[in-house]
């Protein structure tokens, strides 16, 4: 009994001493590992500063595979991929967060919310879509439905565009009308090419409902009006549209000039259009006053006191056309006219506002930044 005695008091100092060993060599492990990770990580931020990418990647990754359980290394990561265009390997990085069952809610949220940026930048707007949705109700709610709003309109789906729209404007996200209406505008253009002007029509309405004041539905309005032969509603639509937006009205002066013509209101629409042209000169106006003006020697002398006000190109090219044959031969003239005309062309594009843009032909949402009313609908050397 005295000899298990002694053991035992012999085993008590040996078992503790193993013990402080082992205490002492887990410490100093953890302390290594929680030195060498931010090391790592703050490598990667550098490397990333100096647009040093790919060695931003491999630092990244040795700082998660030292500390897996890190949730911000594994965020910075998978944005480092998507910045990159890698965005398989984003994906990944983000899926496996999600995978994890000790990922806390708001990370978790998170990290579906970087899942769905993923897809959206990937092109896969069916998997974005679905990755958007999950993300009802959180934090990124509000975020998540803007999202959906351009992945709509980027795929064309304008009646699924309307329903978010409406639903972010019903939460006081701000106004989204003018959006609204070309959403059905847009609708309004699918529907007629499929041959349904009644539904066409309908969807053209509803814009107007949406934004009573907006400029796209009644030109489309008009527009469909003339292809009617309904010319005395055009005037109507389109003198609405005068008043409301005489800047908008110049994207189809001459329209109207053609229907003032159809349906007999050939001097009142003139007289309309000169009012106008004295508040708001443009070429375009002056183009359709031209159309309704049967006295040529007005024609030309409206065109050179424009040339003589608003010189530009466009009026000297028009100039030379009516009255180049008086100073110049017939050779002379045309080949003058060309000149001016090929310096000028250039210059009779839009141009967006937000991204700078061109286009020789009106857009209402810009294909370069997909902003919606960016074009100011003056060409560029009336601006």
């Amino acid at each position: 009994m005295d000899f298990e005695y002694q053991w035992l008091l012999l085993a008590l100092p040996l078992a503790f001493a193993f013990g402080w060993l082992a205490s002492r060599f887990d410490l100093k492990q953890w302390l290594r590992e929680e030195k060498d990770s931010p090391k790592a990580y703050y490598k990667g931020l550098n490397l990333l500063l100096n647009e040093q990418h790919d060695k931003a990647i491999d630092a990244f990754i040795e700082a998660v595979q030292q500390d897996p359980d890190t949730s911000d290394l594994h965020f910075a990561l998978g944005n480092l991929f998507r910045r990159r265009g890698e965005y398989e390997r984003a994906v990944r990085v983000h899926e496996h967060l999600l995978n994890r069952a000790d990922l806390p809610k708001t990370e978790r949220d998170r990290a579906q919310h970087a899942l769905a940026q993923d897809f959206m930048k990937a092109g896969i707007f069916d998997r974005a879509e679905r990755a958007y949705q999950a993300l009802d109700g959180t934090a990124f709610d509000t975020e998540a439905r803007l999202a959906l709003l351009t992945l709509h309109e980027r795929s064309r789906d304008w009646r699924a565009a309307v329903d978010v729209a409406q639903r972010l404007e019903h939460r006081g996200t701000g106004s989204f009308a003018s959006r609204i209406a070309h959403y059905w505008c847009e609708i309004a253009l699918e529907t007629d090419a499929k041959h349904q002007p009644e539904d066409a029509l309908a969807a053209i309405r509803r814009a107007r409902e949406a934004a009573p004041q907006a400029a796209r539905p009644l030109v489309l309005e008009g527009q469909f009006a003339a292809r009617r032969g309904d010319h005395a509603e055009v005037l109507s639509l389109w003198g609405v549209l005068m008043v409301a937006h005489p800047a908008s009205f110049n994207l189809v002066a001459r329209e109207y000039a053609t229907s003032a013509l159809a349906c007999g209101e050939k001097d009142a629409a003139l007289q309309r259009l000169l009012a106008l042209y004295d508040r708001n000169p443009a070429m375009d106006l002056l183009d359709a006053i031209d159309v309704l003006e049967a006295d040529p020697t007005k024609r030309r002398d409206r065109l050179l006191a424009h040339l003589r006000n608003h010189p530009s190109l466009s009026a000297a090219q028009a100039a030379i056309g009516q009255s180049g044959t008086m100073a110049f031969s017939e050779p002379e003239a045309v080949a003058l006219r060309d000149a001016i005309g090929r310096a000028a062309q250039p210059l009779h594009r839009y141009r967006c506002a937000a991204c700078g843009f061109e286009a020789q032909r009106y857009f209402w949402q810009c294909p370069g930044c997909h902003n919606w009313d960016s074009y100011p609908p003056q060409r560029i050397e009336e601006q």
